[in-house]
C-alpha cells in the first residue's frame, strides 16, 4: 500500500504541538508498518531525523509553503500533481490543511478551531483563509481525526459533519519528562530563577495563550508579602504587541518574569521538572500537551476550565477560570503554601498519564487510517 503524508511541518529543532503530534505518531506508525510505503511530501530540504525508515520516501515540493498565499500554490497546485504521480491509496494531512482538487481517499487531522472562536488572534489574511478553507477540507476529507472529544464536538458544531466521521486521536507527551532530584531542581532554579521557587508557561507567546491574564495573576499573586515565587514564561514571541506587551510593561512585578526564549529539550525538561507548577490558562485548546509533560514530570497544574483542557486534566489539576486573574491567583497560592495539596496533584497526576502515550496516538491514528481506506472515495 502506497501512504502519502504532509510533513512540511517537520522543522530540526522546530517542533511544535502539531509537529510534534505528527513526528511521534508518524515514527511508530511507519516503524509498525514496514509493509507498506511512506511518501513524505515536504516543503524545503528535509533532516535525515525524520525518514523513520527504508520504507519512506522522501519528496521536496516547492514553494516552501508559510504563507496564506504559498499554502494555496502548494497544497492546490503543487500537491495535486505530485499525488498524480504516485498514485496513493491515501494522503494524510496531519496539519489541517488539504487539497481540494486531490483525487485519493484523505485523512485530515484538525488539532482544534482556535480561529472560529477567537479570530481576532491571528493576522487577517489567515484568519481569511481558515475560515474560508476548513468548512471545504471538511468536507472534503473521507474522514477527520481530531485530538479531544471537546474538538470533536466542536467540528461537528461549526461545520454539521456527521459524527460518525471522526475519530478522536489523543496526544501524547514526551516521555523524557521526568521527576528531577533534589539537587537536579536546585540547580535548576539557579539556572533560570536565582535560585527561587518559580511557575513555568510554555507556548507560543500568542493571545490565546492568555499571558495577559497569567501577567495579572502573578502581580496579584506577588502582592502577598509572603509569596517569592518567580514566573519562567518559555516561548517565542509570536504576537509580543498590544494587550500583551502593554499588559507586561505595566506590571509591578515584571522583573520578577523570565522569558528563555525557546529552549531545547535537554533544558525544557529541566525547567519544567523544578517548576512549583505549571500554570497553563489558556483562553482556548485542542488538547494541551504541557499539561500531560506535566503529570510525567510530576509537577503540578494550574490549566482553565475551558474548551479541552478539563478533559485532558481530569482531576489531576486546579482548574481555574481563565478569564479572572483573581481565580488564578488564588491556585498559585495555594500550591505555594499547601504541600499536601500539590503531592495529592502530583499523585493523580501520575494515574492520569496513564491515557496519554505516543505508542496510544499512533495506534489510533493507524485505526483511522484503516478506516479511511475502508470508507467510499473521496469526493
Amino acid at each position: 500500500m502506497k501512504i502519502a503524508v504532509n510533513t512540511r511541518l517537520l522543522l530540526k529543532d522546530k517542533l511544535e504541538g502539531i509537529g510534534w503530534f505528527i513526528y511521534e505518531s508518524l515514527k511508530r506508525v511507519v516503524q509498525a508498518h514496514p509493509e507498506h510505503a511512506f511518501f513524505f511530501l515536504f516543503d524545503r530540504a528535509y533532516d535525515e531525523s525524520f525518514i523513520f525508515g527504508s520504507n519512506v520516501t522522501p519528496v521536496v515540493i516547492g514553494p516552501q509553503a508559510r504563507h496564506p498565499v504559498l499554502h494555496y500554490i502548494w497544497f492546490e497546485h503543487a500537491v495535486p500533481g505530485v499525488l498524480n504521480r504516485i498514485r496513493p491509496d491515501i494522503f494524510i494531512s496531519p496539519d489541517a490543511y488539504l487539497s481540494l482538487k486531490t483525487k485519493f481517499k484523505t485523512l485530515l487531522v484538525i488539532h482544534d478551531l482556535n480561529f472560529e472562536h477567537y479570530p481576532g488572534n491571528m493576522p487577517l489574511l489567515v484568519q481569511k483563509y481558515y475560515k474560508f478553507f476548513t468548512p471545504r477540507f471538511a468536507e472534503k476529507a473521507t474522514r477527520i481525526a481530531t485530538v479531544s472529544n471537546f474538538s470533536k464536538q466542536d467540528i461537528v458544531r461549526q461545520y454539521g459533519t456527521e459524527p460518525k466521521k471522526i475519530d478522536v486521536v489523543y496526544n501524547g507527551a514526551n516521555e523524557q519528562f521526568k521527576p528531577l532530584s533534589r539537587e537536579e531542581k536546585e540547580k535548576a532554579k539557579l539556572d533560570f530563577a536565582d535560585g527561587k521557587d518559580y511557575f513555568v508557561f510554555i507556548g507560543a507567546l500568542n493571545p490565546r495563550k492568555n499571558l495577559v491574564n497569567l501577567f495579572r495573576a502573578f502581580d496579584s499573586y506577588r502582592n502577598d508579602e509572603n509569596t517569592t515565587a518567580k514566573l519562567v514564561v518559555v516561548g517565542e514571541k509570536m504576537w509580543w504587541t498590544g494587550e500583551i506587551r502593554s499588559t507586561f510593561e505595566s506590571m509591578v512585578y515584571r522583573k520578577e518574569v523570565v522569558f528563555t526564549g525557546r529552549l531545547k529539550m535537554k533544558e525544557l525538561l529541566r525547567v519544567v521538572g523544578a517548576a512549583l507548577a505549571m500554570t497553563y490558562v489558556s483562553l482556548f485548546e485542542g488538547f494541551g500537551i504541557p499539561i500531560v509533560e506535566a503529570f510525567f514530570a510530576e509537577v503540578p497544574v494550574i490549566t482553565s476550565e475551558v474548551t479541552s483542557m478539563p478533559e485532558v486534566a481530569g482531576d489531576a489539576a486546579l482548574l481555574v477560570n481563565p478569564f479572572r486573574p483573581d481565580d488564578i491567583a488564588s491556585a498559585m497560592k495555594k500550591i505555594t503554601f499547601d504541600k499536601e495539596l500539590r503531592q495529592r496533584l502530583i499523585e493523580k497526576g501520575k494515574n492520569r498519564r496513564q491515557r496519554f502515550s505516543w505508542d496510544n496516538t499512533a495506534r489510533h491514528l493507524w485505526q483511522s487510517i484503516e478506516k479511511t481506506l475502508n470508507q467510499n472515495q473521496a469526493k
